[in-house]
């Protein structure tokens, strides 16, 4: 029996989580010691900074999709460390990019980079990941799934913008909301998966299942985050609860607020919405509003439904103990803020 059969033997009674983190590790050993090799530079400040975002924590399942993905046949050489490597150095950079564009102090519980090192050496040290992530994938040698994964950086950069030119905009529809999600954060869960598949072997059908699968859990995983930064349904803290109000974000939770709460609530939120100064007094009423006219479980119950469709979306994938640990991440996912 080899390590990671006898892991995979000792992981069911693990949380799901832990169960994807088990069935990855060789893999994602792999994966980290290649993100430590490529963060090395003669410009100091580079490697300081990479290093402080890798060491800060986080559970890493963009790269552990990808990895599990791949795992999920047979994959042949390296190409799936590689492509693993190049989502997480991707995902890095946009955190790197977001903390100034959102002007945000706190990533995981510690100071942004940007209070650190300031905005400047954040913006150049996530292009300098991005650089890196090309070059990885260029090296692999498949212009199929460089494609795939220099599209979806595209994308999220564009969704970044959308979401930007929304901020406080108060005639946001719905429909804008999904779009911007769809591209800032589906769309590397997507390219992660497919090109996991790719570099496992899989089928036509099978690769298009993962894809399908990625950009579904991508809108759920979204979708729960908007509802953790104003406390989840139980008060869970997941970000800086009021974040996204202080910074005008047009989220779901508060387009369903702002259609649905009562009139002197919802003029209250509209009066507050990308208020940096918003005490903690006005944060705690629009969370009391959000949950009273049912805002957040709303969210939620969209989150459910996007789980759904990635579960649904295994179906044409062999079902073996790795497609039922994909389908519980999907409830994972959701359940961190219910």
């Amino acid at each position: 029996m080899t390590s990671s059969e006898a892991r995979s033997a000792e992981s069911t009674t693990l949380p799901v989580i832990d169960q994807l983190i088990d069935y990855t590790a060789d893999g994602m050993e792999a994966v980290n010691q290649l993100l430590l090799s490529r963060v090395g530079s003669h410009v100091e400040m580079v490697p300081e900074i990479s290093n402080y975002l890798i060491s800060a924590g986080g559970k890493r399942l963009r790269p552990m999709l990808t990895v599990a993905s791949a795992m999920m046949f047979e994959p042949e050489g390296n190409n799936h460390i590689s492509y693993a490597a190049a989502v997480e150095f991707m995902h890095t950079a946009t955190l790197l990019h977001d903390d100034v564009v959102d002007e945000s102090d706190k990533r995981r519980g510690r100071d942004a980079p940007r209070k650190i090192w300031g905005n400047a050496a954040s913006v150049l040290v996530g292009d300098f990941l991005l650089g890196q992530a090309f070059m990885m994938m260029v090296e692999a040698g498949d212009l199929e799934a460089l494609g795939i994964l220099s599209r979806s950086a595209a994308i999220i950069a564009e969704g970044e913008v959308f979401q930007l030119s929304k901020a406080n905009d108060l005639n946001t529809k719905v429909e804008d909301y999904f779009e911007v999600i769809k591209a800032k954060t589906a769309a590397l869960f997507e390219a992660a998966t497919e090109v996991g598949a790719i570099a496992g072997g899989a089928s036509a059908e099978q690769r298009e299942a993962l894809k399908l699968y990625g950009a579904e859990l991508g809108i759920a995983f979204q979708l729960v985050d908007d509802v953790l930064d104003y406390g989840g349904l139980t008060g869970t803290i997941g970000k800086n609860v009021g974040d996204d109000l202080r910074e005008g974000k047009m989220t779901l939770p508060i387009l369903h607020a702002l259609a649905n709460a009562p009139k002197e609530e919802a003029d209250f939120i509209r009066k507050y919405l990308g208020d940096q100064e918003a005490t903690q007094d006005t944060v705690e009423r629009v969370v009391a509003a959000l949950k009273e006219c049912g805002a957040l479980k709303a969210t939620l119950d969209r989150a459910y439904e996007h789980a759904a469709r990635a579960r649904d979306a295994l179906s044409p994938l062999p079902q073996t103990d790795v497609t039922k640990l994909f389908a519980e991440i999907a409830d994972y996912c959701v359940e961190r803020a219910a």
